[in-house]
């Protein structure tokens, strides 16, 4: 059994990928081929954002974002600890003080409640208010970007973040790289309103490429236009003008040739992810100590994955017996953020942030992708409900 399977994917659609490729192979234009812009425009209006921007990496396409902004030093970026380390780590590289801000334990997203008190606290340097890395505790930080995370495939709750943001005068950067193709009240992700959004088109995602691969989604022109001149070097008018600091963080045209033979069925693809889901909601009803997950009213999924929730410490019981059985399965995320040996120096204790901490003990994620069989989610269902009896 596959845990994600694009073997099925590729064979659907193999006449159009190698097609796309050949192409690319007879023009030989394999940076900023004619594919990029094409792609580019077409991902924007599937977004309804009047701009996109594409990038080598879901990564870059953070840093790319902080770049333009002027986030360094003394700046307050707030991030969700239960998420992939590249949140954290983008402020972290310019010099950023990421401040951890703890989640809703039904969703495992940003809580916006949270958000608002942890702002408040790096404000008033009062850590009695919400847990503060060291460096907002010894000297006075700027608040001035939040980074939700769609995780697992689900929005955040961007009508309560933005409200929060505008009160506090802070950027919105929309990490959507789990829940590209998502809906919050009848908008897509990357197209909510947020000052940008970035996203990964990482093999495993619900729309990936064949290596690494991003993008990065604004309604401000004048943004999408430092944007494009940060992916190259920091190019001015021509190739040797360079008029600031960036990054070589072009997306190959190899790569924006497969996700054009990709997209077209994205839709579909998403519709029969919604379906896996649905048939594991009903298979796994009713299991004592287990939790599905919950996707909130007016928003849907593109679930990137599918996370169970098994307390009194039985996800590691569970887990083993599934692989015992030959049934892959993954632990997202095995240890919060502010528990990482990369950020010990911010100071927190594992206690900080209960919520991340109780989801990294528990969280587990079942084989999923649109091309599953009823029997085999059948099948794991089965051998979830005996492994936690």
């Amino acid at each position: 059994m596959e845990f994600i399977d694009l073997k099925t994917q590729f064979r659907r659609l193999e006449p159009d990928i190698r097609a796309r490729l050949d192409a690319v192979l007879a023009h030989g234009r394999f940076i900023m081929g004619p594919e990029v812009a094409e792609l580019e425009e077409k991902l924007a209006g599937f977004c309804g954002a009047a701009h996109c921007v594409s990038c080598a990496s879901g990564t870059d396409a953070l840093l790319m974002a902080l770049l333009a902004w002027g986030i360094g030093p003394g700046d307050a970026v707030f991030v969700p600890p239960f998420t992939f380390f590249a949140t954290a780590e983008a402020p972290a590289l310019l010099g950023a003080t990421p401040v951890m801000v703890d989640i809703e334990p039904e969703t495992f997203l940003l809580d916006p409640d949270a958000l608002e008190q942890a702002v408040t606290a790096v404000t008033r340097r009062d850590a009695s208010l919400h847990p503060l890395p060291a460096a907002a505790r010894n000297a006075a930080l700027r608040p001035r970007l939040v980074i939700p995370v769609d995780l697992f495939g689900q929005p955040a709750d961007y009508e309560a973040i933005l409200s929060v943001a505008a009160a506090h005068d802070l950027l919105v950067l929309e990490d959507a790289a789990q829940a590209f193709g998502a809906e919050y009240h009848g908008r897509k992700t990357c197209g909510l309103g947020c000052h940008c959004a970035a996203t990964s088109f990482f093999p495993a995602k619900p729309l990936g490429c064949y290596g690494d691969g991003g993008a990065i989604f604004t309604d401000d022109g004048d943004l999408a236009g430092v944007l494009r001149s940060i992916r190259v070097h920091g190019k001015g008018g021509g190739k040797y003008d360079n008029v600031r600091l960036g990054l070589n963080g072009r997306l190959d045209t190899i790569q924006a040739a497969v996700l054009l033979a990709k997209l077209p069925l994205l839709a579909e693809e998403l519709a029969a992810r919604r379906r896996v889901a649905a048939r594991y909601a009903r298979d796994l009803a009713g299991i004592p100590g287990l939790t599905l997950p919950a996707v909130r009213p007016g928003r849907s999924s593109v679930w990137a994955q599918y996370c169970i929730r098994l307390d009194n410490g039985r996800r590691d019981q569970v887990a083993a017996s599934l692989q015992e059985r030959g049934i892959p399965v993954n632990i997202y995320y095995p240890a919060p953020l502010h528990m990482l040996g990369a950020f010990r120096d911010l100071g927190y204790a594992p206690q900080d942030m209960p919520r991340a901490l109780a989801a990294s003990r528990s969280v587990l994620a079942l084989p999923f992708h649109p091309y599953m069989e009823d029997g085999d989610v059948a099948a794991v269902a089965g051998a979830v409900r005996e492994a936690a009896a």
